[in-house]
């Protein structure tokens, strides 16, 4: 099974197909090449290494709720 995890865009690069992402205090560069529009403080799924969709603050914030009572990440993640 796989799972996208949320994740808030803290800056997207001059060519506009890459971001730095931030969940639970680590960052990390991914691709936008599949999804449009996407702006700085966006919340984005993210599944190696790539931005699958976008989805709205209070989504992002459920999910990693649901994941850190899981035990798969850190409550408040973003």
């Amino acid at each position: 099974m796989c799972l996208a995890l949320p994740a808030r865009v803290v800056s997207i690069h001059a060519c506009g197909d890459l971001a730095m992402v931030a969940v639970g205090g680590v960052r990390k560069e991914i691709s936008l090449a599949l999804v449009e529009d996407v702006q700085v403080d966006d919340y984005v799924l993210i599944h190696v290494g790539y931005a699958l969709n976008r989805i709205s603050e209070e989504e992002a914030r459920r999910t990693l709720a649901l994941f850190a009572e899981a035990g798969l990440a850190a409550e408040g993640g973003t």
